[in-house]
């Protein structure tokens, strides 16, 4: 860090760098601490050291820690184009944090984080830059008790994607990433090809073997998995597919090892937030992200 760096984060208990290895030297056991919370920097973090730098777009991440008392206290992370990533913050350090990365000049899309922090930040990011905050979407994070079965389970059976299924798989991701209205995070080819190599994505596919729905799960971090991608395309809704889906990929991740199985959902989706509550998942906190203008 340069002197002007130094002297700011003595003055707001900020670190900020572009150094992944730097930020998971100083936060990674805070992290860790409380890996059902911390589920996206956790899995984002490995995705980085694992893939590269620019995995998420050719913008360079950055990373932040506020440390207080010889002790770290909150995070954050960008992949730009992608929104800032936050963990829980006070109101008075949310407004220190906007007040640091307006003075260094960054221009943010807006802000992912628990509802509270979220809000807080938004607010201070108007005061500080002026730009209106807009509420995109409410989510909420569900964490696995007892995997129950959906019932009837559909006609048909899983079956991992493999290098056949290229296509669909970049195909059913532009469209889940359109459905779900917070943008491409990565490329769809190159996730496909990622989550081909690692085997990650799970089709429930009819009995004639036709995939009609997917699930997928992260890294394995802190003993965490996170399901994601869940998509089943508009015309075959309705019919089961995507419970099965993601109950088997919940079971393969407790088989597996896992020690928790997290999702999130969006708040304004009655559908898929009954339906993961009746595979067994629970309410653990809600988030919100913000658009900036």
């Amino acid at each position: 860090m340069d002197t002007d760096t130094n002297t700011q984060a003595e003055k707001t208990g900020w670190h900020v760098t572009p150094d992944l290895d730097d930020f998971l030297a100083r936060a990674g056991a805070f992290l860790h601490s409380r890996p059902a919370l911390h589920t996206v920097p956790l899995t984002v973090t490995e995705t980085l050291r694992a893939n590269g730098r620019s995995v998420y777009g050719d913008g360079a991440p950055e990373f932040g820690v506020l440390e207080r008392d010889g002790a770290v206290r909150a995070t954050f992370f960008r992949t730009p184009p992608h929104w800032l990533n936050l963990t829980a913050l006070t109101p008075e350090d949310a407004d220190r944090l906007a007040a640091r990365l307006a003075a260094l000049g960054r221009r943010l899309p807006g802000v992912n984080a628990d509802r509270d922090t979220a809000a807080a930040f938004a607010d201070a990011w108007q005061r500080h830059t002026g730009a209106p905050a807009t509420l995109r979407q409410r989510q909420r994070l569900y964490r696995l008790g007892t995997l129950t079965a959906p019932g009837p389970v559909p006609p048909g059976r899983p079956r991992v994607a493999v290098e056949s299924d290229r296509e669909r798989l970049r195909r059913w991701h532009d469209e889940f990433s359109e459905s779900v209205d917070l943008g491409t995070v990565r490329d769809s080819a190159e996730w496909a090809d990622a989550r081909i190599d690692s085997g990650t994505i799970t089709f429930w596919e009819t009995p004639d073997g036709t995939p009609v729905a997917m699930a997928g799960t992260s890294p394995r971090v802190a003993g965490q998995v996170r399901i994601t991608t869940v998509y089943t395309p508009a015309h075959l809704r309705g019919r089961g597919y995507a419970g099965a889906a993601t109950a088997e990929v919940s079971r393969t991740a407790l088989a597996a090892g896992a020690d928790e199985v997290l999702l999130f959902t969006d708040l304004s989706n009655p559908t898929s937030n009954g339906l993961y509550q009746r595979i067994g998942y629970r309410p653990v906190a809600d988030f919100a992200v913000y658009d900036f203008a």
